[in-house]
């Protein structure tokens, strides 16, 4: 084993151009499509989770007076933070779905040219890897 050699690879590997292949660009549509829908709803979970938190600190006097009006301001901030939990998966499908009806041409012509290229039928290509939009 000549770990001299290996080594002197692995480095030329990193230092060489990236392989800008049509694998790597469908993927790369694929987290165009996929990623903003993902930092919005993980955006808005953590802020909906902190916003009823708050206000069940609030509620229990744990932070404030511990009066009976701030009880009832914390319910309602707690309330508005469970609420924000309730949207957003529905906002999250409804932002993915849109993204993917935005790319789903780009993907699909890019994805039947792959096909093409490794031999696989047009007649297979479509019944399998029809874009379905959930």
């Amino acid at each position: 084993m000549n770990t001299d050699k290996i080594y002197a690879e692995a480095l030329a590997n990193e230092y060489a151009p990236k392989d800008t292949s049509k694998v790597v660009a469908l993927k790369k549509l694929d987290q165009r499509v996929k990623l903003p829908a993902e930092i919005l709803a993980y955006t808005l979970g953590i802020a909906a989770a902190l916003l009823m938190g708050a206000g069940m600190c609030i509620s229990m006097g744990v932070i404030g007076a511990g009066t009976a009006g701030s009880m009832v301001v914390g319910v309602i901030i707690g309330v508005i933070g469970l609420f924000g939990m309730g949207i957003n998966y529905p906002i999250y499908i409804k932002v993915r779905e849109s993204r993917k009806q935005k790319y789903a041409f780009e993907i699909m012509q890019l994805a039947k040219e792959i096909s093409e290229n490794l031999g696989v039928s047009e007649t297979s290509f479509s019944q399998s890897a029809r874009p379905t939009l959930r």
